[in-house]
């Protein structure tokens, strides 16, 4: 079968970024005076800062409401994480699944979100279902809100829809929890662009889409230029920001707010190391270095959990050559493979979706101080990557990939993963492999080929559940001229290693596709003050905030789906203000 994933991975990897194009159009500028006197520069509306799903999505929702907007990029380009994205957008209740009549009730929907978001705090019985009044309204906004922001779009001509399948089987993705008891409608909340899907343009499509609605509305959209510094009156009301473009300092004015979708920080070393468990590299474009919290802090924000993140591996050797990776390792895939830690041991399914996969790295070991599961150790075999050649972290060709480490027997390959990993000690904490590493993995392998031939993982429930076995379709899609047949056995996603050599590794670490930690929203999308009130005039949305969802990575489209929804949310509050 011809490997047709490969556009899928090609979203993945950020084909068809937006090329930018400073528009002009309808901001006024002030007839005297500059910036060093008070006068402002430019004025409309809304500004919003940043041109991803979030930022664009308030500028789009604005201008079709009849008011003034205006965009603020500092990158050269435009689209943000978004257009480097697959641009698939998840959304509950939205339009298929109302024509289809598939029933997609708040109370359920709330419960599947709450639980996956918020497992510590979930509460079946409590009104809230556990969170406090802020986050459960939060919450309930991302409901009661994301299919009305995706109709409009739809309605207005910005950008159309429709549902994102997986075109190896032609039906549509399980969400990435299918299987929670919560989840009453698990396949088909997922949908893409109807114009650049299922081609290398993906989130390139989305985001050129609402550009051109941009730019047909006349609408400025300024890129290289920085916002230093939110401007508020004497009464605490946001009414402007500074930005500096080419060395100068501009003072733009907002008459209704400004809105802040500028992505996480994934690119800030220092905000990483303070807040998060550990990020190698990051999918998310340079530009994500976390700009609105310091901003947020000064006018007075409230900070959400700021440890949040949408995680995905790395190919450790890539990431530490450059933080910013091209690829995560988001679906394994192999049947022939494993992931294992320090000690050899198995010690996640290694199908499950890439946020919740990542997270196994993280936990401590207090008998031993550390954390055994800092990297983790992928190994396969032959016909793993001779069948799914192409599928990252696999490559077509072996030279394709220099961390690639193969050896003829699995002593010889595990001494060549030691040498490595010493090499990158001092960048690693000093992970070593363990001194029965050999023996344990061995072990480890000999038991996976048992769990392969009968078909069940009764450790970690690899293929038990309709994620891992769709899923794997798609990015382990057999690679056309392999010389290896189908998988015979009853589990499609689990396969007997190879008797003999040669066998191959490569060395996995936590990474992510952007943080998702910032300020904290009500279900305006308004910023909260420290003391929980409205900053008036300032709106958030996307990866600069605290995450409507919690930890949950609800499916694919997971963080463009709220991110379009509250700049939907936060332009429609601050117009009608």
């Amino acid at each position: 079968m011809e490997n047709k994933g490969l556009g899928r991975r090609q979203l993945l990897a950020g084909a068809g970024v937006v090329a930018a194009a400073a528009v002009t159009g309808a901001c006024s500028r002030t007839s005297t005076g500059g910036a060093a006197d008070g006068a402002w520069d430019r004025e409309a509306d809304l500004v919003c800062v940043g041109s991803g799903a979030a930022a664009s999505s308030a500028a789009v929702t604005a201008s079709a409401a009849g008011a003034s907007a205006i965009v603020l990029e500092k990158m050269p380009i435009l689209g943000g994480t978004t257009a480097k994205s697959g641009g698939v957008c998840w959304i509950f209740n939205h339009f298929i699944l109302r024509e289809q009549g598939i029933a997609d009730p708040k109370a359920d929907a709330l419960k599947y979100m709450v639980r996956y978001g918020y497992p510590r705090h979930y509460d079946p019985a409590s009104p809230t279902l556990g969170l406090d009044e802020r986050r459960y309204k939060v919450a309930e906004a991302f409901y009661d809100h994301g299919a009305a922001a995706v109709d409009h779009l739809r309605e207005i001509g910005a950008v159309q829809f429709k549902q994102f399948r997986l075109f190896q089987v032609d039906r549509p993705a399980p969400d990435y929890a299918d299987h929670l008891p919560e989840n009453k409608v698990p396949t088909g909340r997922a949908l893409e662009p109807a114009v650049g899907s299922g081609s290398s343009e993906g989130g390139g499509s989305l985001a050129t889409q609402l550009h051109a609605f941009l730019k047909q509305k006349n609408i400025p959209v300024m890129t290289d230029t920085k916002v230093t510094r939110i401007l508020r009156n004497e009464e605490g009301r946001v009414i402007g920001v500074e930005a500096e473009q080419g060395g100068k300092t501009l003072r733009i004015k907002a008459n209704k707010g400004v809105v802040f979708g500028t992505g996480g920080y994934s690119h800030n070393v220092e905000l990483c190391n303070t807040h998060q468990p550990y990020v190698y590299g990051s999918c998310s474009l340079p530009g994500s270095t976390g700009d609105f919290i310091p901003l947020a802090q000064e006018a007075g924000a409230m900070m959400g959990d700021l440890s949040l993140a949408w995680r995905s591996q790395v190919v450790l050797g890539e990431a530490l050559a450059n933080r910013g990776v091209g690829l995560g390792a988001f679906v394994l895939p192999g049947d022939s493979m494993i992931l294992v830690n320090k000690y050899g041991k198995r010690i996640v399914n290694e199908k499950r979706d890439y946020n919740d996969r990542t997270q196994a790295h993280f936990p401590y070991d207090p008998a031993h101080e550390e954390y055994p599961n800092h990297l983790m150790f992928m190994l396969f075999d032959e016909r793993s990557i001779d069948a799914f050649g192409g599928a990252f972290p696999f490559p077509v060709k072996k030279s394709e990939q220099p961390h690639l480490l193969e050896g003829a027997s699995w002593d010889e390959l595990f001494g060549k993963i030691a040498a490595q990993i010493k090499g990158w000690e001092g960048r690693t904490g000093g992970v070593r492999l363990a001194p029965d590493f050999a023996a344990n993995a061995k072990a480890t392998i000999a038991k996976f080929n048992d769990y392969a031939k009968a078909g069940v993982d009764p450790e970690f429930d690899r293929g038990k559940y309709l994620y891992d076995r769709e899923w794997h379709l798609l990015f382990s899609a057999r690679r056309e001229g392999t010389k290896f047949p189908p998988n015979p056995y009853p589990n499609t996603v689990m396969h007997p290693f190879a008797e003999s050599g040669p066998y191959y590794c490569v060395v996995l670490a936590p990474g992510t596709l952007d943080t998702a930690g910032g300020p904290q929203i009500n279900e305006h999308a308004q910023v909260v003050s420290a003391r929980g009130e409205p900053i008036p005039g300032l709106y958030a949305a996307g990866n600069c905030v605290a995450s409507p969802t919690g930890q949950a990575y609800l499916g694919a489209g997971g963080t463009i789906g709220p991110a379009v929804t509250f700049g939907y949310i936060a332009a429609n509050h601050a117009v009608k203000s």
